[in-house]
């Protein structure tokens, strides 16, 4: 379904949406959020700069909607069902945004805006805003003889290669964050922390170790020390924390607004999955990135 086609010169400035089955529809597809994929598409190119998930474009993984406020997404009450991005999105030509649909059973009410500025001309090295979805479920390394805290903080990555990728980009540009979430899919009654997971983020083809190296996967998202609480920030958030032992769904965001991760021929953001990507957790996540045309066409990705 078309929502939009624009003329620029322009820049949509803001987003809202909200979603809700139609009473009666049937109940049996309680992740719609997730079959329901944004797609927007600059100056005819032949493949879209955003396509993603509803819920997880607006900063939310697993289908969910939570009330949460970072500065250029939000959702807001009713529980979160109020849908909110103010990222600005330039173009020179045209500018489509599309719905398209995986429901096959479940009715829903959609409604939105989308909020653009006319402008005279645009700059001709402009950066044009892109957002990809990616997800993948890993299978865990051998345990073995290890005790369960060696099997969650040892082992060694040299090279980063079997890291999850959150964005993968040829051109010139800027990265500015992501929405990440995880399914633990360890069943233990022991410690099972899902992170531990060093962020990597290789920049012009730079070996391994990349320039930014981090040390975790909570250090990555600015929080500590295994969290197990909720929290909304401007540029960082976890909007789920997981259960019990950090069981079941987890979800956060990181942006990049005030340090931007520029590159000018490609770059690789990646995580592992547990320290040394030991453990077998299911990624799913959305990028957001500005860049020059053309880009790198990509699909929904799906391991």
């Amino acid at each position: 379904m078309q929502l939009a086609d624009i003329s620029g010169p322009g820049s949509v400035q803001h987003i809202w949406t909200t979603v809700a089955p139609v009473a009666g529809s049937p109940d049996r597809e309680p992740d719609y959020l997730r079959k329901l994929w944004l797609k927007v598409t600059w100056d005819d190119e032949p493949s879209a700069s955003v396509l993603a998930p509803l819920s997880d474009f607006f900063g939310m993984g697993h289908g969910r909607t939570v009330n949460f406020i970072s500065v250029p997404l939000q959702m807001s009450p009713e529980d979160g069902q109020g849908l909110n991005c103010f990222f600005h999105m330039p173009f020179a030509q045209r500018a489509r945004f599309e719905l398209i649909s995986e429901l096959t059973e479940t009715e829903v009410y959609f409604y939105y805006y989308i909020d653009w500025e006319e402008l005279d001309a645009l700059n001709a090295e402009l950066g044009y805003f892109h957002a990809q979805y990616r997800e993948q479920t890993f299978t865990p390394a051998d345990q073995g003889d290890e005790t369960n805290h060696q099997f969650q903080t040892t082992g060694t990555n040299l090279d980063g290669r079997n890291n999850y990728t959150i964005l993968e980009a040829r051109g010139r540009g800027h990265y500015v964050g992501c929405m990440l979430s995880i399914k633990n899919l360890r069943e233990t009654d022991e410690w099972n922390w899902y992170g531990e997971g060093d962020d990597m983020i290789f920049i012009d083809g730079e070996p391994f170790p990349p320039s930014l190296h981090g040390t975790g996967t909570e250090d990555y998202f600015n929080t500590a020390w295994c969290p197990t609480q909720s929290y909304a920030a401007p540029y960082h958030g976890l909007t789920l924390p997981g259960g019990e032992n950090w069981s079941g769904e987890i979800s956060m965001y990181r942006f990049h607004v005030e340090d931007p991760v520029t590159f000018s021929t490609e770059i690789r953001v990646s995580i592992e999955h547990g320290h040394a990507n030991k453990r077998g957790d299911a990624y799913s996540s959305v990028a957001y990135w500005y860049q020059t045309l053309p880009h790198l066409p990509f699909a929904p990705n799906r391991l």
